[in-house]
């Protein structure tokens, strides 16, 4: 199916979705993939917040914080993604079986499958404003469906873990 697709059916039934990428075989460079595409989306969802900040506060020009984001998200967030994923792994294998590409597919997926949400809320902060209790909760929401795309796919790498044991 297409990626899109998948993220769609995500939202629905995570577990399937990463049990039929984990059936497709052990794909490094997919994987990475999904996790730049997700950095590339959520860097263009920095975007309102960075261009307000730049408005509220023209001290540090908007080149410098786009800058700043780029490194971050760019950069930094792949390594800190794999860190996560390097303790997710250890943490679940002193419990049960499970392999360490499992893992790292299952939460490379679950980010890339909740920057949709990530986007949208970046346009409601552009046309709402960032304060108030709404962006909040769609903050709230958007970390729910995150944690329940990232643990329905980390059951599907335990099941497929505990088979191949």
């Amino acid at each position: 199916m297409s990626l899109s697709t998948d993220i769609l059916r995500s939202y629905r039934a995570p577990r399937l979705v990463v049990r039929e990428q984990l059936a497709a075989g052990r794909r490094e460079d997919r994987v990475l993939v999904y996790l730049m595409l997700a950095c590339v989306l959520i860097f263009f969802a920095q975007w309102p917040g960075v261009t307000r900040a730049a408005q509220i506060d023209p001290s540090v020009p908007l080149q410098a914080r786009i800058g700043g984001a780029l490194m971050g998200v760019l950069f930094v967030l792949p390594l800190l993604s794999y860190a996560l994923a390097l303790f997710i792994w250890l943490a679940l294998r002193l419990v049960v079986p499970v392999s360490a590409y499992g893992v790292r597919l299952a939460l490379f997926w679950a980010v890339l499958a909740i920057t949709p949400l990530m986007l949208v809320q970046a346009a409601l902060s552009s046309a709402l404003g960032a304060s108030g209790g709404g962006m909040q909760l769609f903050g709230f929401v958007v970390l729910a469906g995150f944690l329940f795309i990232l643990f329905g796919g980390l059951r599907a790498a335990l099941e497929a873990g505990s088979a191949a044991a």
